[in-house]
């Protein structure tokens, strides 16, 4: 097949995304299939065009564009497949705090919250628990989170996500380890345990993606039973937001049990990242992976080409 590999894109997340198209057009060209990079930042008004003259699109991309559903509608009103989830599942997702109610809704328990779209007025006290953390709503990647102790370093948390244009989320710490799972169709893969190695007591974004920046263990070394209960909470969340193809949930886990604290409907794929790791430990090789998430698009494409209307007499056929 013909495939256009669409990753860069203009958020904060563009090194990430570039660093994961190459191992992804390496396997893909392994794969028998003829692969042309694009790149949205320079490109996009030329995006529909390039995706038209290709049989599928690969995408991997990070914050926004591309993790918020654009390229998806786009790419849907082209009638062009790709990997993932679609548009609304997609917006849904990055969303955190959209997406923490639908996960209330579902009895699928998430950290206290507060959506902050605007900056609070002087005399503006949070009433959640301290220590917080804050991180933007539609971010990824851990990018400007903070953790914070008091009022002032909430304060301090708050002012550069709003100077950016950004609007954050606030969030109650939830004490315990971090655990993610991956789902790919309609299973979950193996959990990972993660311990970050640099001097933070979360899991930042130097953490993800420096060499030897965490310790993350596949399958998790935990119980039977905790294990069982991410993998059910991760395929549950994956329904919830309605994703498709595959996704990543990730995890808290307290005293109490898991918390999930984010799904990723475009998780990374670069040489760290956790989603390959997941799938090697259940016997996927990272070309075996590109291969299923074409699959699984095309499947998708299949059913929504099932279901569509049929074309007015004037629409282009």
């Amino acid at each position: 097949m013909r495939i256009l590999l669409i990753a860069g894109g203009w958020s904060g997340e563009r090194a990430v995304s570039l660093s994961g198209a190459a191992q992804i057009e390496r396997a893909l060209t392994g794969l028998g299939h003829t692969v042309t990079p694009f790149d949205p930042l320079p490109g996009f008004d030329g995006l529909i065009t390039a995706a038209r003259d290709h049989d599928f699109a690969f995408l991997n991309l990070h914050g926004a564009p591309g993790e918020d559903g654009l390229i998806q509608a786009m790419l849907d009103a082209a009638d062009v497949p790709y990997q993932g989830s679609g548009p609304e599942a997609s917006f849904l997702a990055l969303h955190k705090a959209a997406a923490k109610q639908i996960f209330r809704l579902r009895g699928i328990p998430t950290p206290e919250w507060t959506f902050l779209p605007v900056p609070p007025g002087p005399d503006w006290e949070c009433d959640l628990r301290f220590p917080l953390f804050v991180k933007p709503n539609d971010g990824g990647s851990s990018l400007d989170m903070r953790r914070a102790a008091t009022h002032e370093e909430l304060r301090e948390a708050l002012s550069p996500i709003f100077a950016s244009g950004k609007q954050p989320l606030v969030e109650e710490a939830a004490p315990g380890f971090e655990m993610t799972c991956a789902v790919l169709g309609d299973e979950a893969l193996p959990t990972i345990l993660i311990r970050p190695k640099l001097c933070c007591d979360f899991f930042d974004y130097r953490s993800k993606y420096e060499q030897d920046g965490a310790e993350e263990i596949c399958p998790a070394p935990v119980d039977d039973a905790l294990s069982a209960r991410v993998r059910e909470l991760a395929l549950r969340a994956h329904v919830a937001l309605g994703c498709e193809g595959y996704s990543r949930s990730d995890f808290i886990v307290t005293d109490d049990g898991p918390v999930l604290l984010e799904v990723n409907t475009l998780p990374g794929m670069t040489p760290t990242s956790l989603v390959p790791r997941s799938a090697a430990a259940a016997g996927i090789s990272f070309q075996d992976l590109a291969a299923r998430l074409i699959d699984l698009g095309l499947a998708r494409c299949a059913r929504r080409r099932a279901c569509a209307p049929e074309p007015l007499a004037w629409d282009e056929a």
